[in-house]
């Protein structure tokens, strides 16, 4: 367990402690945790793709203001984890189940760390999609908090097969780590704008965004790859056809989202008990960097979640 840079300077909040770990198949990750004295319990944060641990820094301060501790991960293959294609803008993984080795190398840390249980998962977006298999797998959480999550991508229906096509070809035919059609090496935070994007209508919080890829730009992380597409479709196809986890779950998802597939969400949350889908008028992608009464019942909602299971304990 080595430490590894925390960019205190762009997260907005300055108690964050970062570590680099070495999973089994000898891919570096980077794990940040966010310390609260006399905690309640430890978030574990498993972000979206693009994202890295800095950007948790203000989520991580939402939870600490409620009792909670937080850790992030920087996932393979984006942040300062280890890029795994030689052209480090294109976001790319060999196998969506090697997230799960990532997922097991930082709950191996979090123990050695000795953070306050019981843990609780928040699973952004793609990290929804990882978070919701590693139920499966017997994360060792007490209840599950969805942002956005990634559990069906937005297509057109024209383009569904075309993606499954092509991408399901890129690796015998030798070109899986080019980008899929559509994308580029530049971020979509330094392409879009405060007005225009489809992350948050909140402009000051998408300004945040782009200054903080500006100051720190080996941070930033372009387009997939063609076979991370084929992976990410097979893995959401798999997860689709089985039974919603036995877990206490709240899911938050924008009335504006343009990247997930709001469908697949709202038809896995039907068939979820013990669970609550919460719709946030005018919310974009990023709820957790919405306007500042979006966010606050995303946090107060999940943190009585997370409440909700320490009464249940005692």
């Amino acid at each position: 367990m080595n430490s590894a840079p925390y960019h205190a300077d762009i997260s907005g909040n300055p108690d964050g402690v970062c570590h680099g770990l070495t999973c089994v198949d000898g891919v570096r990750i980077r794990v940040g945790h966010w310390p609260v004295e006399t905690a309640k319990g430890t978030v574990l944060i498993f972000p979206g793709r693009t994202e890295y641990i800095e950007k948790y820094g203000r989520t991580a301060a939402e939870f600490a203001h409620r009792g909670y501790a937080s850790v992030a991960i920087d996932w393979r293959g984006q942040g300062l984890a280890d890029r795994l294609l030689d052209n480090r803008a294109v976001g790319h993984v060999e196998d969506f189940e090697d997230y799960q080795l990532d997922i097991k190398t930082t709950l191996t840390h979090m123990k050695k760390l000795s953070l306050p249980e019981p843990y609780h998962l928040l699973g952004h977006s793609m990290g929804g999609c990882i978070g919701l298999r590693a139920l499966y797998d017997h994360l060792p959480v007490k209840s599950a908090v969805f942002s956005a999550p990634m559990w069906g991508i937005k297509m057109s229906p024209a383009l569904r097969p075309i993606a499954w096509g092509l991408s399901s070809v890129s690796k015998p035919l030798g070109f899986s780590g080019i980008f899929a059609p559509g994308q580029q090496a530049e971020t979509y935070v330094l392409r879009a704008t405060a007005q225009d994007n489809t992350l948050t209508s909140d402009p000051a919080n998408f300004e945040i965004l782009q200054n903080q890829l500006i100051a720190h730009p080996e941070l930033a992380l372009g387009g997939p790859s063609l076979h991370w597409l084929n992976e990410s479709l097979k893995d959401m196809s798999t997860l689709s056809q089985r039974p919603s986890p036995d877990m206490p779950c709240v899911t938050f998802l924008g009335t504006d989202e343009t990247i997930v597939d709001a469908a697949r969400i709202h038809e896995r949350m039907a068939k979820w008990d013990n669970s609550e889908l919460v719709i946030l008028k005018d919310g974009r992608h990023e709820v957790l960097m919405e306007v500042q009464a979006l966010r606050d019942r995303v946090f107060d909602g999940a943190v009585a979640l997370f409440d909700a299971q320490l009464a249940a304990a005692t």
